[in-house]
């Protein structure tokens, strides 16, 4: 049996963190706050397997994730750092639902519902995002929501 000691011995702080990249779908053990902390790209799949996806994502302040909706797919989303609103609804312009989130809180978003999640705050928000299914393809790094945006329209 392959064991890794990832919490014994040491400084946690002095341990070295797993690159900020996709490990595919082999078995994954991380320390989930820290990665999500130290991640500065819009967004960068962490793991992607057959049924389930995890990235990262940070959010300048100002900035939004875009209004959209997955038809097929839930989502969860965690905020480790950072605050602001998130709104969903069953329709573009009837978004019912509306939140204001910061680091220790987690949102669903259920399949076809649209939303959005908007920085109020005056530092970036910093989240993980697990879809499932699978949203983006294997490796996917977006530097900025405009790499993101780019990306949609290819």
């Amino acid at each position: 049996m392959d064991q890794k000691n990832l919490c014994g011995g040491g400084h946690p702080n002095r341990r070295q963190p797993p690159a900020i990249t996709d490990h595919g779908d082999k078995p994954f053990a991380v320390n989930i706050a820290r990665v999500t902390r130290q991640n500065r790209t819009y967004r960068t799949a962490l793991w992607t397997g057959s049924h389930l996806q995890l990235t990262l994502m940070s959010i300048r302040p100002g900035e939004d994730i875009g209004l959209e909706v997955h038809p097929h797919l839930d989502q969860f989303i965690r905020i480790e750092d950072g605050a602001g609103l998130v709104v969903m609804g069953d329709a573009k312009d009837h978004l019912d639902f509306r939140a204001n989130v910061c680091g220790g809180y987690a949102f669903i978003i259920p399949a076809g519902k649209w939303h959005n999640l908007i920085n109020t705050g005056a530092r970036p928000i910093k989240l993980y995002s697990i879809y499932a299914p699978v949203q983006h393809p294997y490796g996917t790094v977006q530097k900025t929501r405009e790499d993101a945006e780019a990306a949609e329209h290819d």
